[in-house]
């Protein structure tokens, strides 16, 4: 028998519609994230959830509040689930960031592991740190289990998980809907993706 990770991102946030790299920043759900985690907490009534893992970030733990009062569990939070750290990029677009430097938007562009932004978390640490901890969630628990986090913590995660080059995060993956379910299988060790960006139709 193997583990399943229901994996979702948190909701909109306010830097959502200008794809501001929000990172380790606490950014504000919009009205549109509130009601995407509520619609969240109503769709896992259905599913036999038996825990719930979260972020220690602010809008990760909002978006899983609702989940976790329709299933009745405490959300684990475990702090390698947080959001990678930006560097130059917090609160900043890609633009705002070609503006002032192009050369390290282009090195970012180009290769976002050897490009990493100036002061920001190494993309390989990170995917080290994420694989790490869905690894030892789905080593803890008979699942399902809920995992709420964050969009390049886990498509970095993913890769790492999946054999996916982490150079082409970006475009293998190129973004996680907020509030919806990426399912993944870990059976004898090993990590398989079952659904990617699905709604939340998982039984």
């Amino acid at each position: 028998m193997g583990t399943r990770l229901l994996l979702t991102r948190h909701g909109q946030t306010v830097w959502h519609a200008e794809n501001r790299y929000a990172g380790s920043s606490e950014v504000a759900l919009t009205p549109e994230g509130h009601e995407q985690a509520r619609r969240l907490g109503e769709a896992v009534a259905t599913l036999p959830v038996t825990a719930l893992y979260c972020s220690p970030q602010e809008r990760a733990r909002i978006t899983a509040a609702p989940a976790a009062k329709t299933l009745g569990l405490e959300p684990v939070i475990v702090d390698d689930l947080r959001e990678v750290h930006f560097g130059v990029m917090e609160g900043r677009t890609l633009d705002e960031l070609r503006a002032d430097d192009p050369e390290a938007a282009r090195r970012f562009v180009a290769d976002p592991v050897t490009g990493t932004f100036p002061g920001a978390e190494p993309a390989a640490e990170a995917a080290r740190r994420g694989a790490a901890a869905l690894t030892a969630i789905a080593g803890r628990e008979d699942g399902p289990v809920l995992v709420v986090a964050h969009n390049t913590l886990l498509r970095l995660s993913l890769c790492a998980l999946l054999g996916i080059p982490l150079r082409d995060y970006r475009t293998v993956l190129p973004g996680l809907r907020n509030a919806a379910c990426t399912e993944l299988e870990f059976r004898g060790g090993r990590a398989g993706l079952l659904r990617l960006n699905a709604g939340w139709d998982v039984g």
